[in-house]
């Protein structure tokens, strides 16, 4: 380099090139400091060039609309390629999980507003709850209508399927004071569980062996699926229960209450005798006289839970400590339904104001 030459003018000035000095120590032969100078080139005009991005998403946040009325309902399927969105318009919509999230199918069929649905454990089919008193059952890769499962006297509020057992069996809850039990692979329903009061949440043990149902009685009830008889009930809550949820390792479930806190329950088959099967109370969410049936859901490695609020916000915390992580504004109207990623550091919430947000977790 020749300090006489002129500099072109395209070139940065020498001195103004980005340095970052970095303290290196030697072992015990050289024991004086030593002072390197790194080039650290100058970023380029991307401006996410030095954000570390850690999902597959396009963009760190995302908002996907589409739908016509609230969306009351979120489910990823268990890759994660795939979200479906349910909505008061009585259509669901399939998204991609990745990239730019398109919309690549519109599952039709429901007469109302869709309350609920889930994807089968093998992410084939997409198994919706209605409040025209039925059930559908979606082939994901075409967005066909395979099943319509009818049997249901009230509006069907919640379905479940079973993380571990057979792909083709599902639980619905229902207004008409039952838990019903279908098979995919045949019409009618193959079981039903008769509760005093609306049922208005309902989950399957990872094994399938046992529905979990929550109402307007304030408790979460087991039933045995092989005998057909409720086998415990758990007390703690003070309002209708709106949503249940297992923990991955299927040891803990989750519960939301409009009494305004979600809380968790031990469900292992035997607990300490000293020890109450309620375990933690996680407070900040609140409920509002629209009444929704908000959801509630846990990270991918059970680590924190999450769900819907009517202050508009997304709140996460720490399934450990009970203490809140995360408060995400963004929405105009209540959030009906938060859940995670089931690979990625992703979460996605649905709302009244018609519109999902897809994120990342810094």
């Amino acid at each position: 380099y020749n300090s006489t030459m002129e500099e072109p003018s395209s070139k940065r000035p020498r001195n103004s090139l980005n340095r970052e000095e970095v303290s290196i120590i030697h072992d015990g032969n050289h024991n004086d400091n030593q002072i390197v100078t790194l080039y650290n080139p100058p970023s380029s005009n991307n401006p996410n060039a030095n954000t570390i991005r850690t999902s597959s998403l396009a963009s760190p946040t995302m908002k996907l609309s589409g739908h016509k009325g609230s969306i009351y309902t979120l489910a990823y399927d268990p890759p994660g390629e795939t979200l479906c969105s349910g909505s008061f318009d009585s259509t669901c919509l399939l998204w991609n999980a990745s990239g730019n999230c398109e919309n690549f199918n519109v599952l039709l069929g429901h007469k109302n507003a869709i309350l609920d649905c889930k994807f089968t454990n093998n992410g084939e089919k997409v198994i919706t709850a209605s409040a025209d008193y039925n059930l559908g059952v979606y082939d994901v890769r075409t967005g066909e209508r395979l099943k319509r499962f009818m049997g249901h006297e009230g509006i069907v509020n919640a379905v479940g399927v079973a993380k571990d057992g057979s792909s083709c069996l599902a639980v619905s809850a229902s207004d008409d004071r039952t838990c019903r039990m279908w098979d995919t692979r045949v019409r009618s329903e193959v079981g039903c569980l008769e509760d005093q009061f609306q049922v208005t949440a309902v989950a399957y043990s990872n094994d399938g062996l046992t529905v979990f149902s929550g109402g307007i009685d304030n408790c979460i009830h087991a039933w045995d699926v092989r005998q057909m008889k409720r086998t415990m009930t758990m007390k703690g809550h003070t309002d209708t229960i709106t949503c249940l949820s297992l923990n991955p390792k299927g040891t803990h479930i989750l519960s939301n209450s409009m009494d305004g806190t979600l809380k968790t329950w031990d469900i292992r088959p035997f607990v300490d005798s000293g020890k109450k099967r309620h375990d933690k109370t996680f407070v900040g969410g609140t409920h509002n006289a629209e009444k929704g049936l908000l959801n509630c859901s846990w990270s991918a490695d059970g680590t924190m839970v999450t769900g819907g609020s009517a202050d508009r916000t997304v709140h996460i915390w720490d399934e450990l400590s009970a203490e809140e992580l995360y408060s995400l504004p963004g929405h105009a109207g209540c959030v009906n339904a938060v859940v995670f990623h089931p690979k990625e550091n992703v979460i996605a919430s649905a709302s009244s104001d018609k519109s999902i947000f897809v994120g990342e977790l810094s």
